[in-house]
């Protein structure tokens, strides 16, 4: 039997994330936590301004891949508009070019991401699991964006100011 098909992730805007944000991007700009916690440093599409915000990048194959677990946010909204950032870890920043991924093979990229992340993430979707059925992904896809991260060929020492390059 297939669950409920409303899979839209909850709306988390409240000050509480926003704090909580910051501070897992701030451990994972020293290099604290898992090692896949990066902060990923994005233009604004209108501003230009530089904003940070932590990511789980996941590899699965050799591929790097980031998954939008809270749906189309600004970060995704952004690099919709110009495909590049860098990601940091600690005194480590490397630009990336962020493409999105199409296709069937997004349900098994949510499933691995479900299984590694879901405790984490529960909050934002709406009870899928990595446990969930194949329809259940498939009907809830349109909400968790996925991009492939592929580098622009170098990583800089020291702290990262511009998604553009190092």
């Amino acid at each position: 039997m297939s669950r409920a098909t409303n899979h839209a992730p909850a709306h988390t805007d409240s000050r509480l994330l926003r704090i909580s944000n910051a501070i897992v991007g701030g451990l994972a700009r020293f290099g604290i936590g898992p090692a896949a916690c990066h902060e990923l440093l994005v233009a604004g599409r209108t501003s230009g301004r530089v904003t940070g915000r932590p990511v789980n990048v996941m590899e699965v194959n050799g591929s790097r891949y980031l998954l939008s677990p809270r749906g189309q946010t600004q970060w995704v909204r952004n690099v919709r508009a110009g495909q590049t950032a860098v990601l940091r870890r600690r005194d480590t920043s490397e630009a990336v070019e962020l493409i999105e991924i199409t296709g069937d093979r997004r349900i098994d990229l949510l499933r691995t991401y479900l299984a590694r992340w879901g405790w984490q993430v529960s909050a934002f979707v709406n009870g899928l699991s990595a446990s969930s059925s194949n329809e259940d992904l498939a009907a809830a896809l349109a909400q968790f964006p996925i991009f492939e991260c592929r580098s622009v060929g170098h990583q800089c020492r020291g702290p990262a100011q511009e998604p553009a390059g190092c």
